[in-house]
């Protein structure tokens, strides 16, 4: 992997090969992220300081983008070293607070014009989100929360970033299915149950009309979970988005109860969304899955892929 800085200029410096690195991407939410460990010359001109953008490219392929939060540059008895950690496009839209307004019909067009494109973030061609009736933005809301609202409570899309840094308001692909079978290089398979935080009920109520709409996970109730969560709604959010908004708590909580973790001895071999059919002799939780989160590194044991597999319907 060769990685990159650009700097407030706009120059842009290769990094020296990296000795260790971590690529972590998400499924939107939380915000993809990277760390990188090289040799730092002390011959090296390059101002640290002044690092805005970080990308890094496979065999010719863009395989992130994303912004420097934080360099630290440290002298040892194994030399000088340089890290490097930061976050995904998406920090853009989490680090800018919004303006607060009030839409009487608010179109893709408009979100991206006045929550997006503004911070140079630019979006991916194929989304097409319906306008939504008197949407409202709250002051001091992030100008992520925006986006994710009208995406995800009103079109159904959970928005998301790719390799290339732009803004993805499109669903999944699933014209590909990867398969990992007893021919995969998998070094560790994992099975996680986890029922603290998930939801056995959600509560919705409308603000201005009282009005209470109920809606529960019958399956976890039925395994004797009872975990139950109230939302009070915006004065101006509609039923449907009311009602999008309980059935999303539950649908994300339920995602974590079960979890299988693959980590396959190569990297960039699946990506979040990808759909995964396990097929592993000796396993009992083979079958189809959604990856989640993958992050991709390299350390004193080589290069690694971890896998973080879902159901496919709570992917979304």
């Amino acid at each position: 992997m060769t990685a990159y800085v650009v700097d407030a200029g706009g120059q842009r410096w290769t990094l020296p090969d990296p000795t260790a690195w971590r690529l972590e991407y998400t499924s939107g939410t939380p915000c993809d992220s990277f760390w990188l460990r090289c040799l730092w010359d002390r011959e090296n001109t390059a101002r640290p300081d002044s690092w805005v953008e970080f990308f890094a490219e496979h065999e010719g392929e863009r395989v992130f983008t994303g912004l420097v939060d934080e360099c630290e540059a440290a002298a040892g008895p194994g030399g000088r070293l340089l890290e490097i950690s930061g976050r995904g496009m998406a920090a853009r839209l989490l680090d800018n607070e919004a303006l607060g307004q009030d839409y009487q019909s608010a179109t893709q067009a408009d979100i991206l014009r006045d929550h997006v494109l503004p911070y140079g973030v630019s979006a991916a061609p194929g989304g097409q989100l319906p306008p939504v009736s008197q949407f409202s933005v709250t002051t001091g809301s992030s100008e992520w929360s925006v986006v994710y609202d009208f995406a995800r409570y009103h079109g159904g899309v959970a928005p998301r970033f790719d390799r290339q840094g732009r803004l993805v308001l499109s669903g999944w692909n699933d014209s590909q299915e990867r398969v990992v079978d007893d021919s995969t290089p998998v070094l560790s398979l994992v099975r996680r149950d986890r029922r603290y935080g998930t939801l056995s009920q959600v509560l919705v109520r409308d603000r201005w009309s009282g009005r209470v709409e109920a809606v529960g996970n019958a399956d976890f109730q039925r395994a004797g979970g009872q975990a139950r969560r109230v939302i009070t709604m915006p004065t101006r959010s509609s039923y449907k988005a009311m009602r999008y908004s309980g059935q999303f708590q539950l649908d994300k909580s339920a995602s974590e109860l079960a979890r299988v973790e693959v980590t396959v001895g190569e990297p960039f071999c699946l990506w979040p969304g990808d759909l995964v059919t396990l097929q592993r002799s000796g396993w009992a939780w083979n079958g189809r899955y959604r990856a989640a989160q993958v992050t991709v590194g390299l350390d004193s044991s080589g290069c690694w892929s971890k896998i973080q597999l879902a159901d496919p319907d709570f992917v979304a």
